[in-house]
């Protein structure tokens, strides 16, 4: 029982990482309603952003900053030349240009840094937590403890954002209908900004946590695709699903690969959280958090 807590807690603790690259996909969904395909590239830009700046002897809590404002200012720029113009335009346009938008903003990180791996380090090593260990026997790393930390400030923020403010209930709004919004005087633009800007930070603060564990790389946009399932199941319209969502994905992934691994030749962790959102689609479409929706035909 001791293993089996630790492969769970550890797949917990993982499936955070996951979470924070969801929550970026349900900031653009529910004020914009169409799925941004280029979140993994944003992720990968504000990391290897951070990285490049800090290569000028710039220390790091100096360079946050500096990295926040570009990323910021790249959603903005994101809204204003690309989104403004699609206003009110079929959902399906505007995932086609967030796929263009990916392969820009990948050629852009890469022809201003440099495509060569880099190491990220934020003074959060992933070892055992001793006091755990010698207490219960249970390996709990350090790393994955204060990603789930940050993962929980984030949330709360967010969540805060969303259902306590005006801007909050005027992104619901935003999301619901386009011109239904205009008609009542909410700024679009406005708010698509500051979704985009909230989307930037959010972001840097995963690519910042991937780039400390797998290296500041190219693969770092692939993460985007490990979030297809925790969304799936969490529901594209709710921050407290996207963790939901995380947590499932981690913990029955790592859990897979332990127990029915070695009955299959292992290996189906890649795999296996993608099968398990294909049999939820099956059964509940619109995710545990999800809205329901139900058309008159």
């Amino acid at each position: 029982m001791t293993f089996f807590f630790e492969v769970l807690i550890g797949g917990l603790l993982s499936g955070v990482m996951y979470s924070l690259v969801a929550l970026g996909f349900v900031l653009i969904y529910k004020a914009s309603g169409v799925f941004n395909f280029a979140q993994g590239a944003m992720v990968y830009f504000a990391a290897i952003t951070f990285v490049g700046v800090t290569e000028f002897d710039i220390s790091p809590w100096i360079a946050f900053p500096i990295s926040l404002i570009v990323m910021v200012v790249l959603g903005l720029v994101v809204e204003k030349v690309v989104l403004r113009p699609l206003v009110n335009q079929p959902q399906i346009t505007l995932f086609m240009v967030t796929i263009g938008l990916a392969f820009f903003i990948e050629g852009l990180a890469q022809l201003m840094w440099g495509a060569n791996v880099r190491g990220l380090e934020l003074g959060l090593q992933d070892v055992p937590l001793e006091w755990v260990s010698e207490r219960w026997g249970m390996s709990i790393s350090k790393f994955d403890l204060a990603a789930a930390g940050v993962a929980a400030i984030l949330v709360t923020s967010l969540a805060l954002l969303f259902n306590r403010t005006r801007i909050g209930r005027a992104l619901r709004a935003v999301a619901d209908d386009h011109q239904a919004a205009l008609a009542v005087g909410i700024p679009l633009q406005q708010i698509w900004g500051i979704v985009w800007g909230v989307a930037g930070f959010v972001a840097l603060v995963a690519g910042l946590l991937w780039g400390s564990r797998n290296g500041v790389q190219f693969a770092l946009t692939f993460v985007a695709l490990k979030a297809l399932p925790v969304l799936i199941l969490g529901g594209f319209e709710s921050i407290p699903g996207a963790i939901v969502g995380g947590l499932i994905i981690g913990a029955t992934e790592k859990l897979a690969e332990v127990y029915i691994g070695p009955m299959v030749g292992g290996g189906i962790e890649g795999w296996f959280p993608y099968m398990l959102a294909l049999v939820f689609l099956l059964v509940r479409p619109e995710g545990l958090f999800g809205e329901k929706i139900i058309r008159r035909v």
